[in-house]
């Protein structure tokens, strides 16, 4: 067992489900992932293993055909499959939001129609915000639903959806006309069933194709154009039209806790890549992990890691407590990402001219991490959210 990254005060049952994962990923994840990711494949064999080990129920609750574990044990289980494989941890998370919305802002109805499904793996879940003019900037979005006698029609573009292609159904939010005066209070969010592929999957709705991807292979981002679909309106999630936005945020603060495991994940994995090959290559007579300027790195990298671990921890356990965490999920998501993409560098330059090369695995983590800087909002908008935050807590009282 390795010294870094270890959480305290986790259950039997946690410890159990953490060692089999991992106990996956080194067999089927790691020794698979480096051809699947330079071909661009979709990892259908280790999703199927995903599924097979109920990973795509793991949050949803037990009355539903899931686990019903927390977002810590879904958080550390991320940290774990990113480790070996980013794109894997891609498949798993947008499905996890969508569930997540779906059980606390779901009808007994839509919580019946999707969650056992979903816990299966049967139903997969994508969530879709941005579009291809806006990304954070909610409020600003076009797409939009029109009331009609028997549902809504749904009319525009959007853009970066994660398993665009291969889910079958969407988490969507588009603008209502629900006349308030605040933008985001005229945000609904829709849960659109769809077959998997690209195309005109249904009619009115076509799934162009996947965006090609500096990283982040495997895993397919599309867009999606909605030209007169029809939906019904016991599709509109709580069937409560104008409270998409917060329904969303609420899907995207454990989408921050998610994004803050995959960048600890790819930093473990980056460091255990440096800390290998540092006491294997040698130079000037000696390993260069005994060079002063290598080991000194290695020290840094390790407490980036070990930082990054241990505030995705407190945010995700924040959030089961009930507690509000908007601040700390921005906290952890911001240093986890911007310590993942210096840990990543650092282990790059360690391998040297090998780093380069495509047959090592540290070449593939360099196109990984940047990503993790975009995801779920920038370091940006990240800091934005915890200074309002904590201005917000220390109100002047002058």
């Amino acid at each position: 067992m390795a010294r870094l990254a270890q959480t305290a005060g986790l259950t039997d049952v946690q410890s159990e489900i953490l060692a089999t994962v991992r106990q996956f990923v080194d067999k089927e994840v790691i020794p698979h992932a480096q051809e699947l990711e330079h071909a661009d494949t979709y990892p259908a064999d280790i999703v199927a293993g995903m599924k097979e080990m109920g990973l795509f129920g793991i949050t949803i609750p037990e009355e539903y055909g899931g686990l019903g574990e927390s977002l810590l044990t879904y958080a550390l289980v991320v940290e774990e499959i990113a480790r070996g494989w980013m794109s894997v941890s891609g498949v798993i998370n947008t499905h996890f939001i969508v569930a997540h919305m779906i059980t606390r802002h779901g009808t007994e109805a839509q919580k019946r129609h999707f969650l056992p499904r979903m816990a299966t793996g049967d139903v997969r879940g994508s969530f879709s915000m941005s579009e291809p003019d806006l990304g954070s900037d909610v409020a600003a979005i076009k797409t939009k639903a029109k009331k009609t006698d028997d549902g809504y029609v749904i009319d525009g573009s959007k853009m970066w959806l994660t398993n665009g292609g291969s889910s079958n159904l969407i988490a969507l939010l588009v603008k209502t006309d629900e006349g308030a005066e605040k933008p985001h209070q005229n945000l609904t969010t829709f849960l659109v069933e769809k077959p998997e592929g690209f195309g005109e999957v249904a009619p009115g709705l076509t799934i162009p194709g996947k965006i090609d991807k500096m990283g982040y292979k495997g895993v397919d981002t599309t867009e999606a154009v909605f030209d007169g679909y029809r939906i019904g309106a016991d599709m509109v999630l709580g069937e409560a039209p104008g409270k998409g936005f917060a329904y969303m945020m609420d899907g995207v603060e454990v989408g921050r806790v998610n994004v803050a495991a995959r960048a600890c994940g790819i930093a473990i994995r980056a460091f255990e890549l440096a800390v290998e090959y540092a006491q294997q290559r040698k130079t000037f007579g000696k390993a260069i992990a005994e060079h002063q300027a290598v080991a000194f790195k290695l020290a840094e990298m390790a407490t980036k890691v070990e930082a990054a671990h241990l505030m995705m921890v407190n945010a995700a356990r924040l959030k089961d407590s009930g507690a509000r965490n908007d601040v700390e999920a921005g906290m952890a998501k911001l240093i986890a990402s911007e310590y993942c993409a210096e840990v990543t560098q650092d282990s790059f330059r360690i391998h040297g001219g090998y780093g380069y090369s495509k047959e090592y695995e540290i070449e593939r983590l360099m196109r990984e991490a940047p990503f993790l800087l975009i995801g779920e909002g920038t370091s940006e908008i990240q800091k934005t959210i915890i200074s309002r935050g904590l201005l917000r807590e220390y109100k002047s009282r002058s």
